[in-house]
């Protein structure tokens, strides 16, 4: 299978009722995990790499390696790359053949998120490009300070959608980045009340620690991407933690079977709550 756009995906989860799994990577180990699972369940799946995560996953070692991964796969994999905010990263990312960005205007006034999510989203389809927005402030933390959660407006939602020119509209209904605390209260009268408004595609970034009744629901209303980070990157250390743990001989090439057998358990897990399945 070819890489492909992520709007393929979303429209394909739209018409069967599911959401595609978006798996945030920043290793080789991550990559193989994520890969092996959605080829074992035969399902299309978006890697994507945050910006805030370069620090320690530099875009020049990963974005190739992501890209040329996502061709050579058996099933269709769109490569994504999340919370960017500074234009030489996303330029970079586009450079180097990712199918989408994110441009995280969500700090931003209104009137400046949309015009910078438009000059974006013009310089991103003149590439062939995607762009994904956002709105609202996702609480928790992505690499940064913490923050507090402020649920999407509805109707800035509906302005932004229409005026920016995004395909993709990441909002914010009390999920959060990281780990909650506590059994996390999305708001689904906001999700549907955005959903009636918004012509794109919704994304639901913060998925990890989220229970499955409550991904199945925001589905059934609209959600069509998923991201998933945190739970992914526990994965790998608890896989290598397990591990060392046990075998006092363990060498690399156990530790990295150990590391991408467990994320690949942790996609499959998601996998098939997002599948509906």
């Amino acid at each position: 299978m070819a890489i492909c756009s992520f709007s393929t995906l979303l429209k394909e989860a739209e018409e069967r009722n599911r959401a595609a799994g978006a798996f945030n990577v920043g290793s080789m180990e991550m990559l193989m995990g994520v890969l092996a699972a959605a080829e074992e369940r035969e399902t299309p799946v978006i890697l994507q790499i945050a910006e805030k995560r370069l620090r320690h996953s530099p875009l020049e070692l990963m974005g190739p390696m992501m890209v040329s991964a996502a061709r050579a796969a058996r099933i269709p994999v769109a490569v994504h790359l999340d919370h960017g905010s500074t234009p030489a990263v996303l330029r970079q990312a586009m450079d180097m053949g990712f199918t989408s960005v994110m441009f995280d205007g969500s700090a931003l006034p209104l009137a400046e998120n949309i015009k910078e999510t438009r000059a974006l989203a013009d310089e991103a389809h003149a590439r062939g490009v995607e762009v994904e927005a956002e709105i609202g402030v996702l609480g928790g933390s992505e690499g940064g300070p913490e923050q507090r959660s402020v649920c999407t407006d509805p109707e800035e939602a509906e302005r932004l959608a229409s005026a920016s020119g995004c395909d993709a509209l990441a909002v914010a209904i009390g999920n959060a980045h990281g780990h909650y605390k506590g059994v996390p209260k999305l708001r689904f009268d906001v999700l549907e009340d955005i959903r009636r408004r918004v012509g794109v595609p919704l994304v639901l970034h913060g998925g990890t620690g989220i229970p499955a009744e409550d991904f199945r629901r925001a589905i059934s209303l609209g959600v069509r991407k998923i991201n998933i980070a945190t739970a992914n990157f526990d994965a790998l250390t608890s896989g290598a933690a397990r591990l060392l743990h046990e075998r006092e001989d363990a060498d690399y090439f156990a530790l990295n079977e150990a590391m991408v057998q467990s994320v690949k358990e942790n996609a499959l897990r998601h996998l098939s709550i997002f599948q509906n399945r």
